[in-house]
């Protein structure tokens, strides 16, 4: 049964060099019959299985960049999720936001359509960085948005912050770090830069173009994201996320506890009835597919059991909390320790994991290196 709704939209007015998602330039493209696409496969995949929307908690706004909408099609949007999507015992209600596109408008259209949660790509608080990561905002937007969010009613702001960027200094980061914290907001995410195929940083990395900071760097820089964070009162609750009691981003914890969401839009991902699908991503092609009463499916994954432990493994121990043995036993019918005692001994060994009665979590030092203590739980490694 879905625990959350994840709802794609493609839009930018500029492509990050970065950024991996689907996404295509706003300009000339057929939003407003996007929109109502989206209107269109909520209610065929709501109508088709009613039963596993019945109990979902979180609406998740993604991109693209949702906020690149007009005030008017956010609204549209927000109606038609409202019309298909149970959404009267909603927990939480996010939209992803760029700090250069949100005006009162669109903020009131976000926060009268019933969104409650606002997520903004803010990156790093260094002009020259910001330019060579391709974001068009400025320090003045950052701090004017957040303003203008609270005016109109929004106290779960959330801000992403990257770090690992090319030609990145320690100052540089250290001086993002001192302006993120004092806009004292409820949530924080920090990301290290992964170069990825099909990105401009991925074509200048080929050609040995991108200057990019040592993994020793990184790990300095991620252990100073850890103090600082600590140090103001913001407690880390996953590998890369921080906050103040009852701001946890419930939405992304249903990825990291395995459990099941619905994914709508061009190129959205989901996992429903035990199966993972991916949409098509072409625009025209979504649009066309629920233009003849069909769903927009790519491909489809029936997830085996040992697929299922093995993400229940390495989602779950992202989390502070790491994996319980109850909760491992209740969901599978066979005890963690039965299925990965000597990886588990080992990692313990070597100060990568913790345990006690309860459950095994990443150590402190373990989060340096998380990547590779995940690897140790898929089977045919």
């Amino acid at each position: 049964m879905a625990r959350g709704v994840y709802i794609h939209i493609p839009f930018c007015h500029q492509i990050c060099n970065y950024c991996d998602f689907n996404k295509v330039f706003f300009k000339n493209q057929p939003v407003d019959e996007y929109i109502e696409a989206v209107g269109k496969e909520i209610e065929m995949v709501v109508h088709a299985m009613p039963e596993q929307f019945q109990n979902i908690e979180t609406v998740f706004l993604g991109g693209g960049t949702p906020t690149a909408l007009s005030a008017k099609q956010i609204s549209r949007l927000l109606s038609l999720i409202h019309q298909y999507l149970p959404t009267t015992n909603l927990v939480e209600f996010s939209s992803e936001a760029n700090p250069d596109e949100l005006t009162t408008s669109k903020l009131e259209a976000l926060y009268n359509g019933g969104v409650n949660r606002l997520s903004m790509g803010v990156q790093s608080f260094d002009q020259d960085l910001l330019k060579k990561i391709g974001r068009t905002h400025t320090n003045e937007h950052v701090y004017e948005t957040i303003e203008k969010a609270k005016q109109v009613g929004f106290n779960n702001i959330s801000i992403d912050l990257m770090y690992g960027l090319p030609g990145q200094t320690m100052g540089q980061w250290e001086q993002t770090l001192d302006k993120a914290i004092q806009l004292n907001l409820p949530h924080y995410s920090a990301y290290s830069l992964i170069v990825e195929p099909k990105t401009i940083f991925y074509i200048q990395y080929a050609k040995g173009k991108l200057n990019l900071p040592t993994e020793d760097h990184e790990a300095d820089m991620y252990d100073l994201l850890m103090k600082r964070m600590g140090k103001s009162g913001l407690q880390q609750y996953e590998i890369s996320n921080f906050t103040l009691e009852g701001y946890q981003s419930t939405h992304n914890k249903i990825y990291w506890d395995n459990d099941e969401y619905a994914g709508f839009g061009a190129g959205a991902h989901g996992y429903l009835k035990g199966e993972r699908y991916s949409n098509y991503a072409p625009i025209k092609k979504y649009i066309e597919s629920l233009t003849n009463a069909q769903r927009p499916i790519l491909q489809t994954h029936k997830v085996t059991s040992e697929e299922k432990q093995e993400e229940q493994m390495f989602l779950g121990l992202r989390k502070n909390e790491g994996v319980s043995f109850e909760e491992f036993n209740k969901k599978f019918g066979i005890s963690m320790l039965d299925l990965y005692s000597d990886t588990i001994e080992q990692l313990v060994n070597n100060g990568l994991l913790s345990k006690d009665e309860h459950g095994i979590r990443l150590s402190r030092k373990g989060r340096f290196v998380g990547n590779d203590v995940f690897q140790q739980f898929l089977m045919g490694d």
